[in-house]
């Protein structure tokens, strides 16, 4: 037992380490290769910080661990909103001025409710996971328009203080781009392996391990950035971080593990951690949005509400591996 658990904390501790040089290698390479600042911030670093997701559910997958892969992405969904967003918020209310993350909020209750119908019948088929990664397609076209109609957004500058607070120059950054990914493959391999042994030991399923430890574990990256953007007052890249890492978690990740192998992933993850999620993402929206002249920010108590169902989520789960 002591092996796996040893391999989950390394694999955890090198994930994080190798999500944030992949991430600040991705963003500088994509500088020097004269990607926009909005571009970057819209896909760049959304991607990027769903990297940890991506490997671990792809390597799930292949394994034949699925549902360690669609519990990874929606528990990262739940996290990223419950523990980086609404933590964050605690610690200082957010801001929000960036029309182009208010506008890609509507597109992310869309692809929520689509996956919601693709559980409907407790699997995601083959066919279901390629539309997600052809409404993946959609998404980065429309994005790269945008990025070419729109660059006076507040998002842009938060983006360009982001980059030019870590200078690289163009091979360091590439180095860096490299070093990540390579690093990122080897710690969710360990993580993957540990975490499940760990789910077979206790006689758990896979799915449970996936909503849990590893979903927290692979969100860490997010809320890494997140407090280190919240320093530099880049309220708009922690909101821009957490939309666009659920946007990528809900197509990409659970995309590509489903067209690896179908996802067995039960009613359960419907009825309790899709409901869950999608009602965290509508508060998001909720919070985020300006009513009646209500300043776009979300405040503390805002906050709060999330972090506590994020902390009552997490406890039932925690609750169903020690009673089982």
């Amino acid at each position: 037992m002591l092996l796996p658990v040893l391999a989950v904390l390394v694999g955890l501790v090198l994930l994080i380490w190798s999500a944030e040089k992949f991430v600040d290698g991705a963003a500088a390479t994509s500088r020097w290769l004269g990607l926009s600042p909005l571009l970057i911030g819209m896909l760049v670093i959304g991607f990027g910080t769903s990297a940890p997701e991506m490997m671990v559910s792809v390597l799930a997958a292949l394994q034949g661990n699925p549902g360690l892969a669609v519990g990874n992405a929606y528990g990262s969904n739940i996290a990223n909103i419950g523990l980086v967003l609404g933590f964050v918020a605690l610690i200082a209310p957010l801001a929000v001025h960036s029309s182009v993350i208010r506008k890609e909020m509507p597109f992310l209750i869309l692809v929520t409710l689509i996956t919601g119908l693709m559980l409907w019948d407790g699997w995601v088929a083959r066919w279901e996971a390629a539309v997600l990664l052809v409404t993946l397609a959609v998404f980065i076209g429309f994005s790269i328009i945008r990025s070419k109609k729109q660059q006076d957004d507040s998002l842009v500058d938060d983006v360009s203080e982001s980059l030019d607070s870590k200078p690289m120059s163009r091979g360091k950054a590439i180095m860096w781009t490299l070093v990540g990914l390579v690093f990122l493959i080897v710690s969710s391999r360990m993580l993957v392996w540990g975490a499940v042994e760990i789910a077979q030991r206790f006689g758990v399923s896979d799915l449970i391990i996936g909503l849990t430890v590893v979903a927290v574990g692979t969100s860490l990256p997010e809320l890494a950035s997140s407090i280190s953007a919240l320093r530099r007052k880049e309220h708009d890249m922690v909101l821009g971080n957490v939309v666009g890492s659920n946007l990528f978690n809900s197509l990409a990740v659970v995309g590509l593990a489903g067209v690896i192998a179908p996802i067995d992933a039960g009613r359960e993850v419907l009825v309790r951690d899709w409901s869950i999620m999608t009602c965290m993402t509508l508060l998001m929206i909720l919070f985020a949005f300006s009513w009646r002249g209500r300043p776009r920010r979300i405040n503390r108590l805002e906050g709060g509400v999330l972090f506590t169902l994020f902390i009552a989520y997490t406890g039932y789960m925690v609750s169903i591996v020690v009673l089982s």
